[in-house]
């Protein structure tokens, strides 16, 4: 597997070693060894798995306080897939990485937990797979308008198909702090002698 940053601190795309033959291909698309050499969390608790048809658009979601992190990959087909990070007093607020994820190279993106996320299908369908780091909690369920001017997120779906509760979500400017993860910084190690 390779190990790819992405233009912020958190995400980071796997390319799983593809074993193809006549008879089509093998590929693992999880092991708890390789994932925690890659630094991916190996706690998953709940898988969940997506059809979508051409230019429909799930996101920007995120769970607070339950945060979930996501492993994510496409089966069939292909989309366009985002993470937002939110973590109020982050560096990066407010920034966001885009991917494109196919059944044809198979790679996949893990999304952390205090990022938001969402994808758009850009083949007629796609067959979309997530592992979860938490359950499913709606209580603590949370979305950002996937349109919001301040992302400016460049979708290639010029009209996506929206669920209502992805039409009415808010700006991220405009959701309380309360309501969103807060950023922790790595803990420095002290200095010797350092109390």
């Amino acid at each position: 597997m390779i190990r790819s940053e992405t233009s912020l601190q958190g995400p980071v795309i796997l390319e799983p070693r593809i074993f193809r033959d006549e008879r089509g291909y093998f590929l693992e698309t999880w092991n708890r060894s390789r994932s925690e050499a890659a630094g991916i969390p190996s706690d998953f608790v709940q898988d969940n798995l997506s059809y979508s048809e051409k230019g429909v658009l799930r996101g920007l979601h995120y769970q607070h306080p339950a945060a979930q992190g996501k492993l994510v990959m496409v089966l069939q087909g292909e989309v366009y897939d985002v993470a937002v990070d939110i973590r109020v007093g982050s560096p990066t607020f407010g920034r966001w990485m885009g991917v494109t994820l196919s059944s044809t190279d198979l790679r996949q993106l893990y999304v952390p937990p205090g990022f938001a996320h969402g994808f758009v299908v850009t083949s007629e369908f796609a067959v979309f797979m997530y592992k979860c780091t938490d359950f499913y909690r709606p209580e603590d369920e949370g979305s950002v308008a996937w349109d919001d001017p301040a992302l400016a997120i460049p979708w290639p779906v010029a009209s996506p198909i929206l669920a209502a509760k992805d039409r009415e979500a808010p700006r991220l400017q405009a959701i309380s702090a309360d309501r969103l993860p807060v950023w922790e910084a790595e803990a420095k190690p002290s200095k010797a002698g350092e109390a």
